[in-house]
């Protein structure tokens, strides 16, 4: 007697003495087959063979949960010209390892720990990320295309770049995509729908929404009740997106300041050598009751910068 008939034996005596036993032999070999597993595909059988069950229809949760990648593809598709960006000295996707990228890598960590959710710190709106500065010039939108590219090549997250610059938009034409309406268009048109705006690329998991129709109203349009809740539908809307606001400097403008009540998170560009400590004192000063600061110091080649680099301190 094998091995098996041993065990089977000895359940058979043990259910006929009354102690419950879950498992059940298998049937013989000339019993009704079972019905299919869903989990298992099923093979094409003859034009006799029992019809399937029909497919039961995805909730609208369960339609978002299986697209995560959704960036709005109902608008055009552009294309980055990703070789003018690496000439240019940014990252590009499957770019050789470098300094550069090594050093995005520690850059966007902490902010991706807030975002995650892993960091200590809980905040509000966390992957909605607001790049800026003291002044125009320090490499603000170097940083905020960099740190965007960084996080687009991680494996849980999709980026949405939002060029949140009216006065000194630049973001668009470093990246070679033309003019489009945007999010000054959305704002002043809220049946617009955001999705016709977003503009899908041709970097992985990488979306741009541009600043849209110059209007002279922008700094009322983006500290309006009206921004507030757009930018709570872009943060929310995709759990795993990551947000990043090229938004305008501080002491120029007062888009920055309006746009900082509604980031989650801050990352302050101060351009090495050049901003002075007061103007860097007077630009934190307005960000003072912000939850979450950040300060990179951009283009800093000395050992006193803190990186194993020397091209960025974080």
């Amino acid at each position: 007697m094998s091995t098996i008939e041993q065990a089977v034996k000895r359940l058979e005596e043990l259910r006929t003495a009354g102690v419950d036993v879950l498992w059940t032999p298998a049937p013989p070999a000339d019993a009704t087959p079972a019905a299919p597993s869903p989990f298992m595909p099923t093979p094409a059988g003859p034009a006799g063979a029992q019809p399937q069950a029909a497919p039961v229809k995805p909730t609208e949760t369960a339609k978002r949960a299986a697209k995560p990648q959704d960036m709005g593809t109902r608008s055009k598709q552009v294309e980055i010209d990703l070789n003018k960006l690496a000439a240019q000295g940014y990252i590009v996707p499957h770019a050789t390892r470098s300094l550069l990228v090594d050093e995005f890598r520690v850059v966007k960590r902490p902010l991706l720990a807030n975002v995650t959710g892993a960091a200590s710190a809980k905040i509000d709106r966390p992957n909605l990320i607001m790049v800026t500065s003291s002044l125009p010039g320090e490499g603000k939108t170097f940083v905020a295309a960099n740190l965007a590219m960084s996080i687009a090549a991680e494996l849980n997250h999709t980026v949405l770049l939002v060029d949140a610059d009216p006065s000194r938009s630049s973001l668009l034409e470093r990246l070679g995509i033309a003019p489009a309406q945007g999010l000054i268009d959305k704002l002043l048109n809220p049946e617009l729908d955001l999705s016709d705006l977003i503009l899908a690329t041709n970097v992985p998991k990488l979306a741009v929404l541009p600043v849209g129709t110059p209007n002279a109203q922008a700094t009322e349009l983006f500290a309006s009740a009206t921004m507030d809740l757009l930018l709570e539908e872009m943060a929310h809307r995709y759990r795993d997106r990551v947000i990043i606001l090229d938004a305008p400097p501080l002491l120029p403008s007062a888009e920055a300041r309006a746009l900082s009540l509604h980031a989650g998170q801050i990352l302050f560009v101060v351009q090495a050598g050049r901003t002075h400590q007061g103007t860097v004192q007077q630009s934190l000063g307005m960000l003072q009751d912000h939850p979450m600061v950040f300060t990179l110091l951009n283009q800093s080649r000395g050992p006193k910068a803190g990186s194993p680099y020397g091209y960025y301190a974080y």
